[in-house]
């Protein structure tokens, strides 16, 4: 399957740009053959926190109105990022995921929030997982700062997950971080691991090196240090080969990892 990862340059605040942006690198990535379309983290504002008030998606209405229409208009999968709504009087970090229908098939809101960034200031974590369904793939989205939780990401592996998808907005200065993470819990939990940064060298530093990486570690894909819309091949049955040859989850002895008392 054709998988198109945006890194898109995300406009601080700016929000009619970036979603003219986005709409401009959807189409390119579906015109080049891309069956499933991936966005960053927070595309629609970037870290504007201080404006969400004024910028925030209500109820995420636009975004999915947005995302429904261009998926089921260029018959494409379109795991969209993620946006900043706002949900009563509290704010999220949320990623929408529309099937070629048109249909929202994923909603998932951060459940690890970033202090260095001061999100717990400003958004509520969410507490639910995000698994779905891509024609016959089994799939599951985080946001950015989760891949440093590997709890996280097994219990939706655990759950049938074949590919893990990664939006995000990683900062320059950890990006090695961000490469090792991604190989680790691609190689931990034997699935693809689809993961796409922001650029933006003006108002914050981020460099994209978006990647994929198969269940075996091995990187298929880096993006540039710019904006790039990128149409990867990846042949999702070699998740269970993998799985049939080193048989981790077989092996697991959840006794041990849950019923640990910790003596003080």
């Amino acid at each position: 399957m054709k998988i198109g990862c945006i890194q898109l340059n995300v406009g601080f605040g700016k929000v009619e740009e970036n979603f003219e942006r986005a709409e401009d690198k959807i189409r390119e990535a579906a015109k080049n053959g891309a069956e499933i379309i991936v966005l960053p983290e927070m595309w629609n504002t970037g870290y504007a926190l201080e404006k969400l008030p004024e910028l925030a998606d209500i109820n995420g209405e636009r975004t999915k109105a947005f995302l429904a229409k261009l998926a089921k208009e260029l018959d494409v999968h379109i795991v969209g990022g993620s946006v900043s709504t706002k949900k009563g009087d509290k704010f999220y970090n949320t990623m929408y995921t529309f099937d070629r229908n048109g249909e929202l098939v994923g909603e998932y809101s951060k459940a690890h929030l970033f202090r260095l960034m001061d999100e717990h200031l400003y958004l509520e974590a969410g507490d639910e997982m995000n698994r779905f369904a891509l024609d016959d793939i089994e799939a599951a989205g985080v946001i950015c700062y989760d891949i440093r939780f590997p709890e996280w990401l097994r219990a939706h592996a655990l759950q049938g997950a074949k590919v893990l998808f990664v939006p995000a907005q990683w900062p320059t200065p950890r990006i090695d971080h961000w490469k090792t993470l991604l190989q680790a819990r691609a190689i931990e939990n034997q699935c693809f691991v689809i993961a796409v940064n922001r650029i933006s060298k003006k108002v914050e530093n981020f460099n994209g090196q978006s990647m994929i990486i198969q269940p075996w570690g091995e990187v298929l894909w880096v993006g540039a240090e710019d904006e790039e819309v990128a149409v990867i091949d990846v042949d999702f049955s070699i998740v269970d080969e993998v799985r049939g040859r080193i048989p981790v989850y077989d092996d697991r002895r959840p006794g041990l990892y849950h019923d640990v008392v910790v003596k003080g």
